[in-house]
């Protein structure tokens, strides 16, 4: 129990103190005005209240990662605790933060673009590509999944999931075509506040009657003995450092007033993620008495069976209601915005403005197409790829956060180590796991090091001859 409060405390002062300093370090302006006030068009470009915003972002960013992550990450035991911690403060909201404040800088534009500017054509041309796929792929996945959760529970007697498919789709239409305060702006408010709100009672609920949540230890538990490096950071990405969210800033870029508000929208909207992520792993490993317990329960109904007996349980009813809103509703908000930051990143990268409903059509309903198509097919393999794509990223993202702070002679080493470490992750990961090239720790543990150190000396002869944004800010 010492180190779950311990680590909460943690989690609520590095955004105080960590999160302040890298605000300083990029040098936010409270008094530069925002794409949102220079290019308002009312449709993507809509000045909202930053609190409003933080609700959206946390939203956009958190759907069900942190819980199902965080879940599965706990069988590798209490030292999923230290990863979730320093992973949110010194990378996932470091990585959070400049993706949405260089969007700021830069007219709100996608990722790709961002990315573009600081890391040269190629790596703009391969993100672009990378961040639609990814996009389409999440937006699919999110709107089969609550389709056949729906139809299992017969919700309003409908049961036939391609139904429950039909409607999704036309929300998730409306959602991308449609102003961003219309519908997004009014009812993730109201959503992200329910996920705050659940994760809260699941917490207070545990300390309340005493359950003996585990001290944090530095070694894997995992009942099929994989090793904590470099599986657990995968394993856990949105409740630590996820690449989706860089998809996700821009959105949230393009509806800020002041850059002020970037560290409670951006960096702020990461470290509750954190805090979910921590609820939801000292839950999982604590509810079952144990780690077996745990897997047994994962294996008899995967992780949404796990989320509805740990809320029917220590929430009641309320918690039952507040299951269902995770497991269905959670994933739905994140399949929408996806197919709206597709829709942006093509935008962006056509320079085709969307001001109109036409054009906005043009764009939109492609995308839709090709979505419904995937619907057809079974995503169990290619899913798998998932985690290790949006590791690697976030992984981009970093060294293109390192590279601008290196141009602007400021302490780039905020975002270098944290690129480092990802870079390191990512090369091990795809050398040594099962959908990867399955190779032994021997080879694979050394070759992430290596591929680690050389991006690091490419790094340093990159600023060392000078780094140049292709455009300059805006």
């Amino acid at each position: 129990m010492l180190s779950f409060m311990i680590a909460i405390i943690v989690l609520v002062l590095g955004y105080f103190t960590y999160g302040k300093f890298v605000e300083r370090v990029f040098g936010a302006d409270e008094h530069r005005p925002t794409p949102a006030v220079k290019m308002q068009d009312g449709v993507d470009y809509v000045p909202m209240n930053w609190k409003q915003i933080f609700l959206i972002q946390f939203l956009n960013i958190a759907g069900l990662g942190p819980i199902f992550g965080a879940i599965m990450g706990a069988l590798y035991g209490p030292a999923a605790f230290l990863w979730i911690v320093l992973g949110s403060i010194f990378a996932g909201a470091v990585h959070d933060y400049f993706s949405g404040m260089l969007s700021v800088r830069h007219k709100g534009e996608s990722i790709s673009e961002i990315v573009g500017y600081y890391l040269g054509v190629p790596a703009q041309k391969v993100m672009r590509v990378f961040s639609v796929i990814l996009l389409i792929l999440v937006g699919t996945v999110f709107m089969t999944g609550p389709a056949g959760l729906l139809s299992s529970i017969k919700l309003f007697g409908i049961e036939n999931k391609n139904i429950w498919l039909a409607i999704i789709i036309v929300y998730y239409f409306l959602a991308t075509i449609m102003p961003v305060d219309k519908i997004i702006g009014r009812i993730y408010p109201l959503f992200g506040a329910a996920l705050l709100i659940m994760a809260v009672g699941i917490g207070s609920t545990m300390v309340i009657k005493g359950y003996q949540i585990p001290e944090i230890t530095l070694t894997s538990m995992h009942p099929k003995g994989l090793p904590l490096w470099p599986m657990l950071f995968v394993t856990i990405a949105c409740g630590a450092i996820s690449g989706f969210h860089a998809t996700q800033s821009p959105m949230m870029a393009r509806c800020i007033t002041n850059e002020k508000y970037g560290r409670q929208v951006f960096y702020g909207a990461m470290i509750a993620e954190g805090i979910i992520a921590l609820i939801w792993a000292a839950a999982a490993m604590t509810f079952f008495h144990g780690i077996p317990g745990l897997n047994e329960a994962l294996g008899n109904g995967g992780a949404g069976a796990v989320v509805n007996t740990i809320s029917k349980s220590l929430l009641g009813p309320i918690g039952g209601l507040l299951a269902v809103l995770g497991v269905i509703a959670c994933p739905i908000t994140s399949g929408d915005t996806a197919f709206r930051s597709a829709r942006l990143v093509i935008a962006d990268a056509l320079g085709f403005e969307q001001g109109k409903i036409k054009s906005r059509l043009l764009l939109a309903l492609p995308l839709f197409a090709v979505g419904f198509a995937l619907t057809r097919i079974d995503f169990n393999i290619v899913w798998r790829y998932f985690a290790w794509s949006n590791q690697t990223l976030a992984m981009i993202v970093l060294w293109a956060a390192a590279v601008y702070l290196a141009s602007k002679a400021k302490l780039h080493w905020i975002a270098t180590v944290p690129a480092t470490f990802m870079t390191a992750v990512s090369v091990t990961y795809i050398l040594m796991a099962p959908e990867g090239f399955r190779l032994p720790a021997a080879v694979a543990y050394p070759a992430g090091g290596g591929a680690a150190l050389l991006a690091v000396i490419l790094f340093m002869i990159k600023i060392r001859s000078g780094v140049t944004a292709l455009n300059q800010e805006a």
